[in-house]
């Protein structure tokens, strides 16, 4: 494993004081990466830590499944799919002028070429993603990752597998060095009890993790906490006033505290406070619901259901269930239909697990771009920064963006690894 360099000290302008806005994933780490260099850190909340979508995802470390979420195979579910509540992909009909800009780059970007070229700028976040973490936990960050030994994305059938080989072809020619090897229905079902004789064919990837996403990202808050950071928790910012030289963070409390500078990493509500700082691009709240349930055998690692679009984790002594994609405004209250869609889908592969016994219902915003790309990097104005948009791999990609855009925010210099990343692209 290979040990990433220290960031640098504080020198001559470097800023002294920073606030981050959001304790996801993304914002605490940017936190963390700061303090390496001695910056004092404020974070600022509107709820608690790791209650946005960093809270009830699938806790999934898998570079090699790291893609933009624009690709051709999306257009082919068409216009009747995507308008049923039980599609993988949900898109209630309502006049919204925002979801419209964003739902018209998103179909322009679903093209292979644009996806070819997606996919190249991940490859270098992707290969450092998991030794981001290695950092953090060499660093004292007590939350754990766990080997997801041979990960099993299953299938119906062998042709149905197709597809996703194909797409990790593609991954591999774009330059990821991802490693998987179809399966069997019968030797996946070997491995996995937990699987059904539904289950007739499977794609082993190898070489990923996966954790438990709000243990993990509170152990980060504590982390921040223990270097002298201070977490505002029910702060929302409702604004940001450039002053002489610093930012004042303006408060729903009626707190107002000036900065030096100030990294926006506030997921679906990034629009609000981001674009009279230059960025552009639409960022629209892809919403996912996740559910946990007993098992009486849990799997040994994740269990991914492609075509389905569900994904499966063992997290602490229950599965958790996660799945979908709508496109709805950030704060719509949980769909029922979205829930039960979800467990429909995946009860014919399981066996031995109870999805009558949910707990924590839960749904959340994932901040999504319509070109598939986070935004990370640096705005318009030389105090505000970026940390946002990455759909689904927020909590895969939170560490490294922390750590690049640290190294942004202390020297003034973009690494190559964020060019295609640009907030005002």
């Amino acid at each position: 494993m290979s040990v990433s360099k220290p960031l640098p000290a504080l020198g001559a302008g470097s800023p002294r004081s920073v606030a981050v806005v959001g304790a996801g994933m993304v914002g605490l780490s940017t936190a963390w990466f700061l303090q390496e260099a001695g910056v004092q850190v404020t974070v600022y909340e509107r709820d608690q830590v790791a209650a946005g979508a960093s809270w009830g995802n699938a806790g999934w470390l898998t570079p090699d499944l790291t893609a933009p979420l624009p690709e051709p195979a999306v257009l082919r579910y068409g216009l009747r799919a995507v308008l049923s509540p039980r599609s993988p992909v949900y898109l209630p009909l309502r006049a919204d002028r925002q979801l419209l800009r964003f739902l018209t780059g998103f179909v322009a970007h679903s093209t292979p070429r644009r996806w070819r070229r997606g996919m190249a700028a991940y490859v270098p976040l992707n290969d450092r993603a998991l030794e981001a973490f290695d950092v953090l936990a060499a660093g004292g960050v007590g939350g754990q990752t766990h080997s997801a030994g041979t990960f099993l994305a299953c299938f119906r059938r062998e042709r149905d597998a197709e597809g996703l080989l194909a797409e990790l072809e593609a991954i591999r020619d774009a330059g990821q060095n991802a490693t998987f090897a179809p399966m069997t229905g019968w030797k996946a079902r070997a491995m996995e009890p937990a699987l059904t004789d539904q289950v007739g064919a499977a794609v082993a990837i190898y070489g990923q993790r996966y954790l438990h996403p709000p243990e993990y990202v509170r152990s980060l808050a504590q982390a921040v906490r223990a270097r002298g950071g201070q977490i505002v928790e029910g702060a929302g910012v409702t604004d940001l006033q450039h002053q002489s030289g610093g930012v004042t963070v303006v408060c729903t409390t009626g707190e107002r505290r000036r900065h030096d500078a100030v990294v926006l990493a506030n997921g679906a509500e990034l629009p609000q406070l981001a674009g009279r700082y230059g960025v552009r691009q639409p960022v629209q709240a892809g919403r996912g619901y996740s559910f946990s349930v007993p098992a009486e055998q849990l799997p040994g690692g994740p269990l991914y259901f492609p075509q389905q679009r569900v994904a499966c984790t063992p997290l602490g002594g229950r599965l958790r269930v996660a799945g979908m994609m709508e496109f709805r405004r950030h704060g719509d209250p949980l769909d029922p239909r979205r829930i039960t869609a979800i467990v429909d889908a995946v009860r014919p592969f399981l066996n031995g697990v109870d999805l009558e016994d949910r707990r924590n219902e839960w749904v959340g915003s994932r901040p999504c771009t319509a070109d598939g790309l986070p935004l990370i990097g640096a705005t318009a104005s030389p105090r505000v920064f970026i940390g946002g948009g990455h759909g689904m791999w927020g909590i895969a990609l939170g560490p490294i963006t922390g750590q690049l855009l640290a190294q942004t925010v202390l020297k003034g210099e973009v690494p190559p690894e964020l060019m295609p990343f640009d907030p005002l692209r």
